[in-house]
């Protein structure tokens, strides 16, 4: 059973307890989905120049958020660790000389625990934790991704938590889409489905809107692409599976890799 990996917006932590058309999907996405035998998850808040692997047997939901509802700090994900996992993305890092750290006690950060909560409620599927490097070019994001692609056929799934338009200081109230927002992730989306890596790698100098769409301070939930990109490099087939807009401009979306249209 091989699945896809699947990039994910996650939006505001408040998505945890919204019930809405993109709550909806992402519970459509769990029931849809193989059941994978674990999760390996790449989240844009953990953020770390070394490559680090969550090590924990036990997860909780870590609240690395403020000035939400009181009622946000009372929210558990508790989904078992898994050694084996751990262990065998220790081997395929080592394997490609990609220096890594184990890292104890952490907790899932929320964007992992608010999209897992809706995606597998029951937190009763394995979940390894992987930082992302948000000063890394996107090509090394991708190659790391690359390094992971054998336990897509073991039944993992991969997943990239982010935000393709993730700008915070654009955001208005009004639920609709703002033109430049809606642009950028046009052209992103193309060149996903055209899997071209070349416009991809320099989307920063090619995409149009790119310094509103991902500014300096907030590229780090753009990168989390990259890396799920990279565990589907063997396929190359990307699909465009849910789009909305909240705020005017952040942008919820969730991506497909390496999964045949008619899966």
């Amino acid at each position: 059973m091989t699945l896809p990996s699947i990039f994910v917006a996650h939006g505001s932590p408040t998505l945890a307890v919204e019930n809405n058309a993109y709550t909806s999907f992402l519970a459509e996405l769990g029931a849809s989905l193989p059941r994978p035998k674990g999760i390996v998850i790449f989240s844009a808040h953990w953020d770390s120049p070394d490559q680090c692997i969550g090590a924990d047997d036990q997860h909780a939901a870590l609240h690395d958020f403020y000035g939400f509802p009181e009622q946000m700090y009372t929210l558990d994900y508790p989904a078992p660790g898994d050694p084996k996992l751990y262990e065998e993305i220790k081997h395929l890092f080592s394997q490609h000389n990609l220096f890594h750290q184990p890292v104890r006690n952490r907790g899932l950060d929320h964007g992992a625990w608010v999209v897992l909560r809706h995606i597998y409620p029951d937190a009763d599927i394995p979940v390894v934790p992987l930082s992302i490097d948000s000063r890394r070019a996107p090509q090394e994001q991708y190659e790391i991704g690359q390094m992971l692609a054998p336990l897509r056929e073991q039944g993992i799934l991969i997943i990239g938590s982010g935000g393709l338009v993730h700008n915070l200081r654009t955001l208005k109230e009004t639920n609709e889409p703002a033109e430049w927002a809606v642009q950028y992730d046009d052209w992103i989306g193309q060149q996903l489905q055209d899997w071209n890596l070349r416009h991809l790698f320099q989307y920063d100098k090619k995409a149009p809107y790119a310094k509103q769409a991902v500014p300096s301070y907030g590229i780090e939930h753009f990168s989390p692409l990259f890396y799920v990109m990279g565990a589907a490099d063997d396929q190359r087939s990307a699909r465009k599976l849910f789009q909305s807009y909240v705020l005017g401009s952040l942008s919820l979306n969730c991506w497909a890799f390496g999964q045949e249209n008619d899966q």
